[in-house]
C-alpha cells in the first residue's frame, strides 16, 4: 500500500515508518523543518516539470525547423552523430544539440593490455616513459570498476613501430561498444558578435 495515496486527518503527520503522529507530539523544529522542506519541493516540482515541458518545446521547434530544411534541400543540417549548432541573425544568441555516445569495452581490451605488457616489458628501462605512464593511466580502475575511456583514446594516437602495438591499438578499436547515445542541449548568449559565447546555465548546480 502507497501511504502517499491515503490521506493524512488534519492534525496529523506521517512519519517515516507511515504511522500516524497528533501534530501536537512533533517537536517545533521538526514542524518548521517539514514545512521548509515541503516548501522548496513544491517550487522544486514546478521548475522541474517547466524545464521537461521546455526541453520538450525546444526539440519539437528543432525538429520542425530541420523538417524544413528537408523539405527544401532534401537534406538534413547537421554534424556527425547528429550534433548541430543554431545561431541567430545577429549572431549574439546560439543553441547546440550534441549526441554523447555511452560506451564500454569488450573482452579485446584486455588483449590490448596483454600485448601493450609486452612492449613496455621489452622497451629499455629509459624509453616511452610517457607512454608508460600513459598505459599505467588508461588501465588505472575507478572505483566503479571502469578504466578511462579518455585514456585508452590517448593510447591509440600513439604512433609507435612496434608490430605488437599496431595489434594491441586493432584490439582496442574492436572491443570499442556503443551500447547507447543521448542528446543534449546547451544555450549561448553574448552581448556582440566580437565576444566569447557565454553559457546560458540551466543546471542547478552550475547556477
Amino acid at each position: 500500500m502507497n501511504h502517499a495515496d491515503t490521506p493524512v486527518p488534519n492534525g496529523y503527520l506521517r512519519d517515516s515508518k507511515g504511522r500516524l503522529v497528533p501534530e501536537r507530539l512533533v517537536k517545533p523544529i521538526e514542524l518548521l523543518e517539514d514545512q521548509t522542506v515541503r516548501k522548496i519541493m513544491g517550487y522544486a516540482d514546478e521548475l522541474s516539470q517547466q524545464i521537461a515541458r521546455f526541453k520538450a518545446h525546444t526539440f519539437d521547434d528543432i525538429g520542425a525547423f530541420l523538417s524544413l530544411i528537408k523539405e527544401k534541400y532534401q537534406a538534413e543540417r547537421g554534424g556527425s552523430k547528429g550534433n548541430m549548432t543554431f545561431t541567430s541573425f545577429d549572431g549574439t544568441f546560439q543553441v547546440k544539440i550534441a549526441v554523447a555516445d555511452t560506451m564500454t569495452f569488450g573482452a579485446e581490451l584486455q588483449i590490448a593490455k596483454t600485448l601493450i605488457d609486452e612492449c613496455i616489458r621489452d622497451w629499455s628501462e629509459d624509453s616511452n616513459d610517457h607512454v608508460k605512464m600513459l598505459v599505467q593511466h588508461a588501465f588505472r580502475v575507478d572505483k566503479e570498476g571502469q578504466v578511462s575511456r579518455e585514456a585508452i583514446f590517448a593510447l591509440r594516437r600513439v604512433d609507435i613501430n612496434d608490430e605488437r602495438w599496431r595489434r594491441a591499438m586493432d584490439a582496442i578499436n574492436d572491443s570499442i561498444r556503443v551500447v547507447g547515445s543521448k542528446t543534449y542541449v546547451r544555450f549561448y548568449r553574448r552581448p556582440d558578435p566580437t565576444a566569447a559565447w557565454e553559457q546560458v546555465t540551466i543546471d542547478l548546480a552550475a547556477a
